[in-house]
């Protein structure tokens, strides 16, 4: 019986260390220590406490504010920009981690805001900020790409700089004609679970089912393929942050935020976040 006993002892203490290492615990850490970073920023923000922030701010970083404008770093830390969400105390937020890239999204009202962060040697980073404010009503035109989407459904102004880019490009026009064409099946495999999309020319945010929905009711609502003028990304290996200068058919041009992943061997978009730029100047 003793012998019994101490095999079952054995083989429950060897389970345990198979089973262990097949959980996602390793990613708490860093999901965790993304979102002190996260904290961080707004309190500074809030304090407006320039040391303190410039210490989170990656050397690419970029603050677009809800009318377009887009500063650098040293911009930012020079002239500290008043956020679209004065407390996020009540704002309701969600975040999501993808290696050695994550986004804090909150919403307050009309008010939208994306954080993403970047996982450096010296830890996490941001990298952007980017605020979007929804119509109040409903839009009564929605600004586009024309009626043949030559940009940016069959090509955009981008030369992939390796084959990660390529397989982005590509996967984003493939994005865009399913949008244009309103084909709903099509695009579901092209954007993740987690989808959302806000943007300056809708009053709404969109989820994968609401977006898949207005597709299969002719909607576009605000949220159009729009051609692509200038683009940069910033590659983690499976996971893409794409920011982009678009100008539409009619109204003002967009700067865009996208994050997109690798998963089962495709690339998919995560989020799109949309600010139009209200100012020629602004423009970058």
């Amino acid at each position: 019986m003793r012998s019994f006993r101490s095999y079952m002892l054995v083989t429950a203490l060897f389970l345990s260390f198979v089973v262990l290492p097949a959980q996602s615990a390793p990613d708490r850490p860093s999901e965790e220590a993304m979102l002190q970073a996260d904290h961080a920023f707004v309190t500074a923000v809030a304090k407006s406490d320039k040391q303190s922030l410039a210490k989170l701010l990656d050397a690419d970083f970029t603050w677009t504010d809800s009318d377009g404008k887009t500063e650098k770093k040293s911009e930012v830390l020079a002239n500290l920009p008043k956020p679209g969400i004065a407390s996020e105390a009540e704002a309701k937020s969600k975040h999501y981690l993808y290696g050695e890239i994550g986004d804090v999204q909150a919403d307050a009202g009309r008010v939208h805001v994306l954080r993403v962060w970047v996982k450096r040697p010296a830890g996490w980073k941001a990298i952007v900020y980017q605020e979007v404010t929804s119509l109040e009503n409903a839009p009564t035109v929605t600004p586009g790409a024309g009626k043949d989407c030559e940009n940016p459904c069959k090509s955009v102004s981008y030369d992939p700089k390796n084959e990660t880019e390529k397989q982005v490009v590509s996967a984003y026009e493939h994005l865009e004609t399913a949008a244009m064409a309103h084909n709903s099946a099509v695009f579901s495999t092209l954007v993740a679970d987690e989808f959302v999309a806000a943007s300056s020319n809708s009053n709404k945010v969109y989820d994968k089912r609401g977006r898949m929905e207005d597709f299969d009711h002719s909607k576009m609502a605000g949220v159009a393929p729009t051609p692509l003028s200038s683009a940069r990304m910033f590659d983690f290996g499976d996971a893409v942050l794409m920011t982009s200068f678009h100008r539409p058919d009619r109204g003002k041009p967009l700067h865009v935020a996208r994050i997109w992943v690798k998963r089962n061997g495709n690339w998919m978009e995560t989020l799109s976040y949309q600010t139009s730029i209200q100012s020629p100047s602004s423009a970058r």
